[in-house]
């Protein structure tokens, strides 16, 4: 096992690797502050350029991406009130008032070392829990991942989205969008419509580049053509004390368990766990009052917490193959365009690779504290980048990542029909993660259906008899209808 670990912290640390996570980062801390450009989108752009690394080569550059963009939104939500990514919305609530006060610096120092411990402390959290939460996996059948997999779709049903109806649209249309193919027992064609192109199915990288980067740029496009655009934010001169650190210790420990916590538990979300940390912090602060008037004690606890949901989201998604969110669907993808099955044979088959993404994590962190830090300086020009632009750039990226899979011309109408797809669902406010978590999931949830069909001779008792099951089953069933009861108490309380 020492062995292992070595072998995949030098992996890591391979000059290739480390220059792969820096690129990330810088990209992620962009593609964060900057409204046009989400977290998601810069990961599914990433994606095709990862396709000719090894593996850990890859999530460096991944988790470099994640690890930057969700600690970027906090540049714009501090300087021009705006966050850059829904992450960073609770951090409006103290980080415009600092800045009015003259002390955008000392906000931006506090968010970024923040992050960087909330992101370290779920590093740790990731390191110690997954490997025995894998370990207790093993004994899974194939009823108990069919059952996971029912968990998965159920929480992607009610992901990005307060109306669980039209997450089940979305989540039905991407089931369909799954079966599109050969059937993995009978070799049928299905829904091909006599098409070769479809016989070995829609393939994910094109899927995922429409869908999350094509549909965010024509939404950006439409806003340039109306003239929208974000002011030059300004940074002062003060920045952050040893004090202001010391003052906050509790804070950041506090906050970063709330986050990991979180981030286990799938579609709860990023956003969720920020003001969760704050509102925290508020009750156990000394001086509640000062709150929502420029308090660095805000700052700090939501920021610590937001990344610290980024260690969390990857246990489950590692483990059991379970993504927490829309960004660890995405990465779900692109594990298995490398050849990796999340789950706990991942932890048995490739122990290198996974102790390598590891260690990738904990030096994604280190890099974001050190480019945070320097991209501070210059926040105010970064988040001034105008659309007209950047969007060119994005574009062509997204068409060179649609061709590079397959080299065929095919996917990149896939990227075009799915771009104008997200953008029609982003329009009528139809969920996108469903979607694609839906596509993902489909065949592990029919092949192990199936399977366990197969070995008790079509007794359906099997889905009730065990123990394991039954309880996702119940755990998915209250996820599911925690959406409308949330409604309920809403109405009830208006009423």
């Amino acid at each position: 096992m020492l062995a292992n670990i070595l072998d995949g912290v030098m992996n890591a640390l391979s000059m290739s690797s480390l220059l792969a996570n820096l690129m990330g980062v810088v990209l992620g801390i962009i593609f964060g502050a900057l409204p046009g450009l989400t977290a998601a989108m810069g990961v599914a752009l990433l994606i095709p350029l990862t396709f000719g690394m090894a593996p850990v080569e890859a999530f460096s550059a991944l988790l470099g991406m994640y690890v930057g963009a969700i600690y970027g939104g906090c540049i714009t939500a501090i300087l021009v009130g705006t966050p850059g990514t829904v992450s960073a919305a609770a951090t409006m609530l103290e980080g415009p008032a600092l800045t009015a006060r003259g002390e955008s610096r000392r906000a931006l120092d506090m968010a970024t070392v923040a992050s960087f411990v909330g992101g370290t402390l779920s590093a740790l959290a990731l390191i110690s829990v997954a490997p025995l939460l894998a370990r207790a996996a093993m004994s899974f059948g194939a009823v108990e991942y069919f059952a996971v997999a029912v968990f998965g779709l159920t929480v992607v049903a009610s992901l990005a989205s307060g109306n669980v109806v039209k997450g089940l649209i979305s989540a039905m249309l991407g089931l369909f969008l799954a079966t599109i193919g050969i059937d993995p027992v009978t070799g049928d064609m299905r829904n091909t419509f006599d098409n070769p192109n479809l016989f070995s199915g829609l393939a994910l990288v094109p899927v995922l580049v429409g869908l999350f980067a094509v549909s965010q740029v024509l939404v950006t496009v439409e806003d340039v053509v109306r003239g929208v655009s974000l002011k030059e934010g300004t940074v002062s001169k003060r920045g952050l004390s040893w004090k202001d650190l010391k003052d906050n210790t509790v804070n950041f420990i506090r906050s970063s368990v709330i986050g990991t916590l979180v981030g286990i538990i799938p579609a709860t979300g990023v956003s969720a766990a920020s003001f969760f940390a704050y509102s925290e912090a508020k009750r156990a602060s000394k001086t509640p009052e000062q709150y929502g008037k420029g308090c660095l004690e805000g700052i700090a606890a939501t920021e610590s917490s937001n990344n610290a949901v980024c260690g969390g989201a990857l246990i489950p998604l590692l483990t059991l193959g379970v993504p927490g969110d829309i960004i660890t669907a995405i990465m779900l993808g692109a594990l298995m365009i490398q050849g990796l099955t999340p789950g706990p044979l991942l932890f048995v088959e490739h122990p290198v690779t996974v102790y390598g993404i590891f260690a990738a994590f904990i030096i994604a962190n280190v890099l974001m504290l050190v480019c945070g830090l320097i991209a501070v300086r210059g926040a105010g020009k970064i988040i001034a980048i105008p659309g007209g632009v950047l969007m060119p750039i994005v574009i062509t990226l997204c068409v060179v990542g649609g061709y590079a899979v397959n080299n065929s011309t095919f996917d990149l109408l896939i990227v075009a029909v799915f771009g104008t797809v997200g953008y029609l669902m982003i329009k009528c406010d139809f969920p996108q993660p469903p979607l694609l978590l839906a596509m993902i999931l489909e065949p592990i949830a029919e092949a192990n259906f199936r399977r366990a069909l197969s070995i008790s001779q079509n007794d359906y008792s099997v889905f009730y008899t065990s123990p394991v099951a039954c309880i996702i089953f119940g755990v998915s069933l209250l996820v599911l209808l925690k959406p409308f009861y949330d409604d309920f108490r809403a109405h009830r309380k208006a009423a």
